[in-house]
């Protein structure tokens, strides 16, 4: 069954933060590639040549579509004349991290089912979304064979290759990150690597699939796990009255032993807020007890309920309560200079600020209105207030979410009644040490 890289079409399903930029890299590197997604808006959208996303410029997109390498659409049929197909979708949660942590892998299943019928002999088809090991050997794998009636490493290939996607980091190149590669078999891994390589300068064989979805996963957890101390010893330490930055800072002077990880007001995205519980729920299955993933997680989804006690400590110092004081949010997605407010914990704390009868506004300079979405479905259509000096005199306490290099951090040192900084986004600013509080 084995072939070889061709000119035929590459496909891409899902054209978000992940799909979008390998789908361009693709087609920089003279792929011809048809982009999958099932929204019709989206799709119009990047045949126009335009992107949605705020750190892929619309002259890439445009460059691709004029040079007939990219095409999106909603027809699964095209995947007949692909070559080989990826699957990008999302990967959620049953409800919120708070509420349930049960996997969701409806995205990808029904992808699957879109695809078996269109499968032919020797395709490859190679799962990114983020998932606990066995994803793509048994459930992926089931459906495709059930769909199309050929069998996964014997009529057509079938491997796992995790995206390292960091939307808004301007060192993060698809070309120059490690790709980590497992396959169904030997022939379906060497197969995804020979069409990696063709954007992918160092590629990283695995044993299998489920080695290569644990890697990803481990990433996460790492990261996770880390940003939890962290946000424990910032509760810690200012009980004591010790600015966790300043011991970060100090800490990272040490040239071995220590990685700097930083505080926050939850987690956000949608890989470190989600992705942990993939393998907690999956462990439960082979009797196994997650229990320092699980803590890491607690402590996570309870840093907004920490931050909102701090702002209203810091406005009984101005002898003002929570409920009635107006409140505005600075920043809403959920790290800076992007446009991606997916799993924001600015919603949480926007939530629980208004569950105490504060009124809340955001200003956010990428995400201007609020998009329609199952987790915060309340706030669509809110849309963001400008940032000036008049405005800032209005509200009793700015909480600062989103340390975005657009936003004038000196015009809220000068102009706000009270800070409540939970980035450390003010530092080096001169600031009223009776009015700045950090969270």
């Amino acid at each position: 069954m084995s072939a070889p890289i061709d000119s035929r079409p590459i496909a891409i399903v899902g054209l978000g933060y992940v799909g979008l930029p390998l789908a361009l890299h693709f087609a920089d590197a003279g792929a011809m590639v048809i982009g999958l997604d099932v929204d019709p808006a989206k799709n119009a959208r990047l045949n126009r040549g335009e992107s949605y996303i705020l750190h892929l410029p619309s002259e890439r997109v445009s460059r691709a579509v004029s040079a007939a390498k990219f095409h999106a659409t909603a027809d699964f049929s095209r995947i007949r004349e692909c070559q080989a197909v990826l699957i990008c979708v999302p990967t959620p949660l049953k409800g919120s991290p708070e509420t349930s942590r049960e996997p969701d892998l409806s995205h990808v299943l029904n992808t699957g089912r879109s695809l078996a019928p269109h499968l032919t002999p020797g395709i490859l088809i190679i799962l990114e979304s983020t998932t606990y090991p066995g994803t793509t050997e048994d459930e992926l794998r089931a459906v495709l064979e059930e769909g199309s009636g050929l069998k996964a490493g014997v009529d057509f290939h079938l491997a796992y290759s995790p995206e390292r996607e960091d939307p808004g980091n301007p060192a993060s190149d698809v070309s120059r990150i490690p790709k980590v590669v497992g396959g169904l078999t030997p022939a379906c891994r060497d197969l995804a690597m020979a069409l990696y390589g063709r954007i992918v300068k160092t590629l990283v064989p695995v044993e299998s699939c489920r080695v290569a979805e644990a890697v990803k996963l481990t990433e996460n957890i790492f990261r996770s796990v880390n940003i939890a101390m962290i946000n424990e010893l910032k509760v810690v330490y200012a009980a004591m009255g010790i600015d966790i930055w300043d011991v970060i800072a100090a800490a990272s002077t040490k040239p071995f032993g220590f990685m700097p990880f930083y505080p926050g007001p939850g987690l956000g995205g949608h890989c470190i807020p989600i992705d942990p519980f993939y393998l907690t729920w999956k462990a439960r299955a082979y009797g196994q007890e997650t229990r320092f993933i699980e803590l890491a997680g607690e402590i996570n989804t309870g840093m907004p309920r920490y931050v909102v006690n701090r702002v209203q400590a810091a406005l009984e110092t101005r002898g003002k309560c929570l409920a009635e004081s107006r409140i505005l949010l600075l920043g809403l997605a959920y790290k800076p200079d992007v446009d991606d407010d997916r799993e924001s914990p600015a919603y949480s704390l926007w939530k629980l600020l208004e569950e105490a009868d504060a009124t809340v506004e955001y200003h956010d300079p990428h995400i201007p209105v609020v998009r329609p979405s199952r987790e915060h479905r309340q706030f669509t259509g809110r849309t963001s207030v400008p940032l000036t000096a008049e405005t800032l005199a209005t509200f009793d306490a700015v909480l600062v979410v989103t340390r975005h290099q657009a936003v004038d951090f000196a015009l809220v040192a000068k102009s706000a009644a009270l800070i409540i900084d939970t980035r450390n986004a003010l530092a080096g600013l001169p600031v009223n040490p009776q009015t700045y509080f950090k969270a």
